[in-house]
């Protein structure tokens, strides 16, 4: 439980896997929206999704063209550290920017071109 813990932790200590997360908390998302929602290249939030995959926090699943992530759920620990976070970080100016920037998100314009 405490490598659990620890594991999630370091997880959380990286701002775009807590703005990643809490974008995941809306709706599944394709790597291309996460990019343009945080404004980082494709690459770096693949290297998120993967860090925050191996730590069980979030599961993917193909749709089509597009993969898309979203989080798990069923693990005690996770849920309980992602209960702090998303209090800690309500009313956050960068998530609520990130949030309102998602309601404009069309996937098939960022990824289709």
């Amino acid at each position: 439980m405490l490598d659990t813990t620890q594991e999630i932790f370091k997880i959380f200590s990286d701002k775009n896997r807590l703005r990643i997360f809490k974008l995941l908390e809306r709706r599944r998302m394709c790597v291309c929206e996460l990019a343009y929602v945080l404004g980082v290249t494709q690459p770096s939030v693949s290297r998120h999704l993967r860090k925050m995959k191996e730590a069980g926090l979030i599961e993917t699943e193909q749709d089509g063209f597009w993969s898309n992530y979203f989080l798990c759920k069923g693990n005690k620990a996770q849920e309980d550290v992602a209960c702090c976070i998303k209090k800690l970080l309500k009313g956050d100016k960068i998530i609520k920017s990130d949030l309102k920037k998602l309601e404009k998100v069309d996937r098939t314009k960022l990824c289709c071109k």
